[in-house]
């Protein structure tokens, strides 16, 4: 297309500067000369080894679909007229992304390179790259463009010998590769774009499919039609006079499985500009973290920078278009909600307490309903933490868990234990069938297991997670080894906190609440339900997507919640199971579903049917708007459908709220030195609200800061 443009821009296409979306739409600020016509684009690729530039010949259309209507986007940002004309929003966007396009390396919304600012490296065969994401809004002042600092996970353009060497984080000549190795290179580098330093000038590119199963040095493959093979090692000496060194590696195959083409991994490289989009470990995040990690004042410096740097007004594109950007930040008013006033344990020294700037703690107070716990157990998994300490620490935590209101017994049923992670379902089994053996005689349960955990544990926090909720039902509260270390009084009140609720009671409650003064819940029984669904990381093509639906289980005081999760489709955003009918062989068409499950249970522990649905539905950055409605629709048909088969003709108003939190909306204090405007890492204080200016030209939505940012 840029070749296309630079040959026709003057003669065929009325001197019009079209933006191209890379796939089958052209954009142009006027017709073209003509309906529809045929360009033949000739393409000179690179020299592929035989000194013989190769020409490639593209067959180029151009035909007129349709005028954007922009005079319906004018409508839409003056409030005259309800949906989004997204199609007008569509091309503006494009037409902003085509000079970056081309500068930087696109990723969704936003645009990265290694030159805009630090590469750091994120360790195994990774480093960061700093972006900015941009995309067109349109808002209550008209169309803005809204830009934010981005950063993310490239893969180092290193040769692929030196790469798996980072991956395995040890020398690779010296010993062969375990299957787990394998595995690991194998996965690191599927879909991975290499170029071969083998022949010269001629860097070919390939996406790698993946390995071979035997070494280098056995491979064969047929040279001809008549079927006779050459060795792979035979085939790069005489053809490239290319000795390959690790013939006891395995070659990475690129193309096809029908042709198969192997590739020796020494006379690969990795192609720069590719984002890493599969799953990141511990060190690797908090490597990330690091870079991106900013105070206000320096990401609001960058994002001018930013702004300064892409000089809109100086961009052709926009010029052809007629579109003019201000380079300056946009000034909105906000409001600060009060904090809200908590209650505490009468018995306690402060039976109240008003949080400032978003914080408070637990010093002199009591939970307002401290549960119980009579019998626990401690398991240590951390081979730092000897018997002695781990009781230590369990006593120490006994100990804040009773003085911060619940009780709870100050000796285990059973002695702590140490045990190896590998033998996590085992010893959690046995432990638990060993406790329940002394228990059970006397009717009694068990109410807590106390996990000790190395502080880089891996797989052994969700191993654990799932044979407590699933095998053994079972409360569990997991410490780190640093923790039972350190063994603050900070640290213990927040995990008693922790345990309280696991065990049912309520650490505190609004006064607001119980006084019955909250508009919209305090008037009638009402539940609040909170709802999400979450994704499998890019790359794990099979697993499923879980929904969890949480939902509030007393009243007035709103405080307690039960939760219940879901395996669904895999990427399904729609919750599958808020309401669910299938044949019964006894009782015939049974309905269920998590709505319906958590309606009951309100009112067993209530022993009232709630009279209002506040529903909030959590959305990932990926979901468009448009998804909205149809997310909305289907699930407000799946509540109504679970309130109608507790009883025919119950129906209670719902209403259904959409949270959203990754939105690159920047709020920042006008003067970053007004103690009073910021909080002090220096974000916005806690409370804040925008519903004006920035917001949705017809649509009721607001930006809500609801707690302090702590970094």
């Amino acid at each position: 297309m840029g070749q296309l443009v630079k040959l026709y821009r003057e003669s065929h296409l009325g001197k019009r500067l079209p933006a191209y979306d890379g796939r089958k739409s052209l954009y142009t600020a006027g017709p073209l000369p003509f309906v529809s016509k045929e360009f033949k684009i000739t393409l000179i690729d690179e020299d592929d080894g035989s000194g013989v530039p190769r020409e490639r010949e593209f067959r180029v259309v151009i035909k007129l679909a349709a005028r954007a209507d922009l005079h319906h986007l004018g409508l839409f940002l003056q409030g005259k007229q309800a949906d989004a004309p997204q199609e007008a929003l569509q091309v503006l966007d494009i037409v902003l992304r085509e000079l970056p396009t081309t500068r930087y390396c696109p990723v969704g919304r936003s645009f990265y390179s290694p030159d805009l600012g630090r590469r750091q490296p994120l360790g195994e065969g990774l480093e960061s790259w700093r972006g900015f994401y941009q995309s067109i809004r349109p808002t209550q002042m008209g169309l803005s463009l809204n830009i934010d600092m981005s950063s993310t996970a490239f893969i180092e353009p290193l040769p692929v010998i030196d790469f798996v060497t980072q991956l395995l984080n040890r020398d690779v000549s010296s010993r062969p590769l375990s299957d787990a190795d394998r595995v690991k290179i194998k996965k690191a580098l599927r879909g991975v774009k290499v170029e071969v330093t083998h022949r010269g000038n001629m860097r070919r590119k390939y996406r790698i499919s993946g390995l071979t199963s035997q070494a280098t040095r056995e491979l064969t493959f047929p040279v001809d039609d008549r079927g006779t093979m050459k060795s792979v090692v035979e085939y790069f000496y005489e053809t490239y006079g290319f000795i390959i060194q690790h013939t006891q590696w395995p070659c990475l195959q690129v193309g096809n499985q029908q042709r198969p083409n192997y590739l020796p991994m020494e006379v690969c490289k990795i192609v720069e500009g590719q984002r890493y989009s599969k799953r990141l470990n511990e060190r690797q995040i908090t490597a990330l973290l690091k870079v991106t990690c900013q105070r206000p004042q320096e990401r609001e410096y960058d994002i001018m920078k930013t702004v300064h740097h892409n000089a809109y007004h100086e961009d052709p594109y926009a010029k052809e278009f007629g579109i003019k950007i201000s380079e300056k930040l946009a000034s909105v008013e906000a409001r600060i909600l009060p904090a809200p006033w908590l209650k505490y344990h009468d018995t306690g020294r402060e039976k109240d307490c008003l949080p400032q700037v978003g914080q408070w703690n637990m010093m002199n107070k009591k939970m307002v309903n401290g549960g119980t716990v009579n019998n626990w157990i401690c398991i240590n998994f951390s081979r730092q933490v000897q018997d002695s300490v781990a009781r230590g620490f369990c006593y120490e935590l006994a100990q804040m868990c009773y003085i911060s209101g619940m009780a709870f017994t100050p000796e285990p049923v059973l002695p702590p234990i140490s045990a190896r992670p590998e033998q996590v379902e085992k010893v959690l089994k046995t432990r638990y069938h060993d406790a329940m053996t002394k228990l059970q005689p006397q009717n009694k349960e068990l109410d807590l297991l106390i996990v000790i955990l190395p502080d880089n544990n891996g797989s052994l926090y969700g191993d654990l997670k799932r044979i407590c909720e699933t095998d053994l039902g079972i409360v569990s509260q997991c410490c780190l080894t640093k923790h039972v270390y350190k063994m603050s009084k900070q640290y213990l009140a927040n995990v008693a906190l922790k345990i309280n609720v696991k065990v049912g009671g309520r650490n505190t409650v609004l006064v607001d609440a119980i006084s019955r003064r909250i508009p919209l819940v305090s008037d009638r029984p009402t539940i609040i339900f909170g709802a999400d669904v979450t994704h499998p990381h890019p790359g794990e093509d099979s697993s499923p997507s879980i929904a969890a639906v949480v939902a509030s289980q007393d009243w007035p005081e709103v405080t307690k919640y039960a939760g219940l999760v879901c395996a669904q489709a895999h990427r399904q955003e729609l919750i599958q199971d808020l309401y669910k009918t299938w044949q019964d062989p006894v009782r015939g068409t049974v309905s269920g579903g998590m709505i319906k499950e958590l309606l009951i249970s309100f009112r067993r522990a209530t022993g009232q049917k709630p009279q209002r649905i506040i529903f909030y539905r959590h959305f990932k950055d990926g979901v468009s708007e448009g998804q909205f409605y149809q997310v909305l629709l289907y699930e407000l048909d799946a509540i109504r459908k679970a309130c109608a088969s507790l009883e025919p003709n119950y129906q209670p108003p719902v209403t259904f709220v959409v949270v959203q939190k990754r939105h690159h909306t920047r709020l920042f204090a006008n003067n970053h030195n007004d103690r009073n405007a910021v909080d002090k890492s220096g974000n916005i204080l806690p409370g804040t609200v925008v519903d004006s200016k920035i917001c949705h030209p017809t649509e009721f939505d607001f930006y809500l800061c609801s707690h302090a940012g702590i970094q």
